[in-house]
């Protein structure tokens, strides 16, 4: 007898393999019509305006979201609302894509219809080729798939992943033609940590930071009170002109205090690291991250032309969300 956990195993497994299967078989609807869709997308000034209605009308706003992040203006307009009253959104110069499994539900296809009176672009994401949707389409690109991955082959499933993955490579298809950087991206997605990782400076961070210094003559009592006044857990060690010589952290008075018999007689200059670990104030903290986790460190100098500046702190990052 199957247990419980093998059956919900087998489920999952079963899902799985047949979206996997309908994913696959999308590899063999990319065709010229789909090319020249993607082109016409590409030359167009107005907007691009996607539309479903169900489950189809959640993955449409998938896709929106997606064009609008990467540089293509688009709008979602849900097909219901559509034909009382929000037709209105659509604009001259604007090009419509509906998303539709069947392509023949009542609202698709009275919104076709007007989308066709109103001359504008139809773009159809459709299982069926021959449906009422598909006919009234200018451009036809299939997501169809053998079946759903429910086992009643009712619930959209398999289509809807479909339907999404033709989305997105039409999003990324745009976002390449358009030369779309990832400095671009960051400027449409400020807030998040996709875009911190994308714009956020070493200079944003450490500048709100105390700027502990030692000379290299200072005596332990000087480094200690130093190092404790800016809870950095290290200083940086400067000659007499504030060229930077060297940096002393909290590791390296705990291994100078084990081996040393008569600690209070020694300078800054007789603990201290030498080339210590420095950071341009411009480097994106994402690579200061990656600098300290390579060098098993929690701080880095920040140094302009060897001029120093101020510590970035490990703490700091994990403040932004980085860690």
């Amino acid at each position: 007898m199957i247990s419980l956990q093998q059956k919900i195993e087998q489920s999952l497994r079963n899902t799985v393999a047949a979206e996997y299967e309908a994913v696959r078989g999308l590899m063999d609807f990319i065709d010229n019509e789909m090319v020249e869709a993607v082109r016409f997308l590409y030359s167009i000034k107005g907007r691009i305006v996607v539309s479903g209605i169900g489950k189809s009308a959640i993955v449409a706003q998938k896709m929106v979201a997606s064009l609008n992040s990467t540089g293509s203006p688009a709008l979602f307009l849900h097909a219901a609302d559509a034909i009382h009253g929000d037709l209105g959104m659509v604009q001259e110069g604007d090009v419509v894509i509906i998303i539709s499994n069947s392509g023949n539900t009542p609202e698709i296809k009275i919104l076709s219809t007007l989308i066709k009176a109103n001359e504008h672009t139809l773009i159809a994401i459709c299982g069926e080729r021959e449906s009422f949707l598909a006919k009234k389409s200018d451009f036809f690109i299939s997501s169809k798939v053998e079946k759903e991955a429910c086992p009643n082959n009712l619930a959209p499933t398999s289509s809807t992943t479909a339907q999404m993955v033709v989305g997105d490579a039409i999003m990324v298809a745009l976002l390449e033609l358009r030369g779309f950087s990832a400095a671009d991206f960051a400027k449409f997605h400020p807030g998040g940590l996709l875009g911190k990782k994308m714009y956020l400076r070493v200079k944003d961070l450490y500048t709100s930071n105390a700027k502990p210094e030692v000379l290299t003559s200072a005596a332990l009592k000087d480094v200690i009170l130093e190092i404790s006044s800016a809870r950095l857990g290290s200083t940086a060690v400067l000659d007499e002109k504030g060229h930077l010589m060297g940096i002393i952290t909290d590791g390296d008075l705990r291994r100078m205090l084990e081996k040393e018999q008569n600690p209070m007689s020694l300078k800054a200059e007789d603990i201290m690291s030498t080339y210590p670990k420095t950071i341009s104030p411009e480097t994106l903290v994402i690579d200061a991250l990656q600098q300290m986790k390579t060098n098993k460190i929690t701080q880095l100098i920040v140094s302009d032309r060897e001029k120093y500046l101020g510590i970035i702190h490990l703490h700091d990052i994990i403040k932004e969300g980085f860690v």
